[in-house]
């Protein structure tokens, strides 16, 4: 009887063992799940925080755009005043030679009629020497008005431009003419960095384009951007299993290219 108890004691403490072993496993295991978790949280929230602050400084940027669109907007005006004046003084000039050019035919046709050339040759060769004078003022005139229409112009053109940029920004996209390249990738977290960022077009919360051999292989969405560099998340099913995106591939503006397919 007593050897039958202490089996029975022997198979009760081992199994007391292996249960108080395997507890003590699952407990480990969630230690250490809970340390994920919470390191995926912190990255999270870091990365909320950065959005917030791109959030928050891009009206101050959109503002300094507007006064920089005013002030170009300000030179274009007076440009164009100046040229409207240039072009009435250069009618007024017109009108004097034309004047200028009736009195000298008027003269001619007195000569023509008196027959005394010496004494009317000295007010016709000062009255030619005038017309030159005002010949050469016009073309000085017209030379001074061209380069003004072609400031104009450029003037326009930048205006234009930033105009564009602006409204681009606005419908947060970021620049047509962005061509940069990931610069690292952090699989883990699901997300890379730019090596562009605000100097090339990057725009916080538009979407990218990873292009490798002409064609796209993934899309990324921008979280925050810094002067030279970017962050950006990997956009969930917009890269095929069997694709890995390296450092070095090239990063577009976002279009609607269609996800690549699977083997």
């Amino acid at each position: 009887m007593a050897n039958i108890l202490g089996i029975f004691t022997a198979i009760i403490l081992a199994v007391a063992a292996y249960v108080a072993f395997k507890n003590n496993a699952l407990f480990e295991e969630e230690i250490k799940n809970r340390a994920t978790e919470e390191a995926s949280l912190k990255q999270s929230q870091e990365r909320l925080t950065a959005a917030l602050a791109e959030l928050k400084r891009l009206p101050m940027e959109r503002a300094e755009v507007d006064a920089q669109f005013a002030a170009k907007t300000e030179v274009e005006t007076g440009l164009k005043d100046s040229n409207d004046a240039l072009k009435a003084d250069i009618e007024d000039k017109t009108d004097q030679i034309e004047a200028n050019t009736q009195e000298l035919d008027a003269f001619r046709e007195k000569v023509a009629k008196i027959g005394n050339i010496r004494e009317l040759a000295p007010k016709m060769k000062a009255m030619r020497t005038e017309l030159e004078e005002l010949t050469q003022s016009i073309a000085d005139n017209e030379a001074t008005l061209a380069n003004l229409t072609a400031q104009d112009g450029a003037t326009a053109a930048d205006a234009k431009k930033r105009q564009d940029e602006l409204e681009t920004f606005s419908r947060g996209e970021s620049l047509s003419s962005l061509k940069t390249s990931i610069r690292s990738i952090y699989p883990t977290w699901g997300f890379v960095t730019l090596n562009a960022g605000n100097n090339a077009g990057v725009t916080s919360s538009s979407t990218l384009d990873v292009v490798r051999d002409g064609a796209t292989i993934a899309k990324l969405l921008v979280t925050s951007v810094e002067g030279r560099s970017a962050s950006a998340s990997i956009i969930p099913d917009s890269i095929a299993q069997d694709i890995t995106l390296m450092v070095g591939d090239r990063v577009v503006t976002g279009s609607k290219t269609k996800k690549p397919t699977e083997n």
